[in-house]
């Protein structure tokens, strides 16, 4: 069986290097870039099953390769897992809207970089549950296009990313009830640390201000705080 093979893009050398060190313990294939040009040269041409992106870095940053990554026909369906200092609301919503995957804030632990990617690259290997069926999903005024990740309300249209269309098809399956933030992660990443909660939240917010834009002023995803969120239709 063929190892998956991971690319880091990280101008630290030592951290590169320590990356790439523990990833080699679990069995994977690593290769390495320094710089944001050559991380993307070495996407497309070994397109490898995982990226681990750092943002900062000189010349071309994470921002952009990852938008250059999901733009290239070739690269745009790898998972990116990206390494930042950063930490605020902006910066992943910046992120999460170009495609990335998952964020992982510096300083972490490498068996937490060990749990992203192994549950990245177990999402990416199965068919996530919204695309097993390519026929449309109306209920009410709510229509899914999955081929597409479009949601077309009434006659307004919403067009998502995939995570973002994932996170609305298990809230519209389960329209009227809570949907737990943890039984989003674990259906959607493969995990549920404690921890990790913004990652819905910033997922949630961004994902609502694109259906608000078409919902004609109803509120359709309903937070319940310290449970959760409801699809109402």
């Amino acid at each position: 069986m063929d190892k998956n093979k991971i690319l880091v893009v990280d101008d630290d050398i030592a951290i590169n290097e320590l990356i790439k060190v523990n990833l080699e313990l679990c069995g994977y294939n690593v290769l390495q870039a320094h710089d944001g040009i050559r991380g993307f040269a070495i996407a497309k041409q070994e397109l490898p099953d995982l990226v681990v992106l750092d943002v900062m870095m000189p010349e071309v940053d994470g921002y952009t390769v990852a938008q250059r990554i999901r733009q290239n026909e070739g690269t745009k369906d790898i998972p990116i897992l990206m390494l930042t200092a950063l930490s605020q609301l902006n910066d992943k919503v910046r992120g999460f809207d170009i495609g990335v995957d998952d964020y992982l804030v510096k300083p972490f632990e490498m068996e937490e970089l060990q749990v992203r990617v192994r549950a990245l690259l177990k999402r990416s290997q199965k068919i996530p549950e919204s695309m097993a069926t390519k026929e449309l999903l109306t209920f009410k005024e709510i229509t899914l296009l999955p081929e597409s990740y479009m949601v077309k309300i009434n006659d307004n249209s919403a067009k998502l990313t995939p995570i973002e269309f994932e996170i609305f098809y298990i809230l519209f399956q389960n329209h009227g009830n809570m949907v737990s933030s943890k039984k989003l992660l674990k259906d959607i990443w493969g995990y549920d640390p404690d921890d990790d909660i913004e990652t819905i939240r910033v997922h949630i917010r961004h994902l609502r201000s694109k259906i608000n834009k078409v919902s004609n002023g109803k509120n359709y995803i309903e937070t319940i705080y310290g449970g959760g969120y409801k699809l109402n239709i």
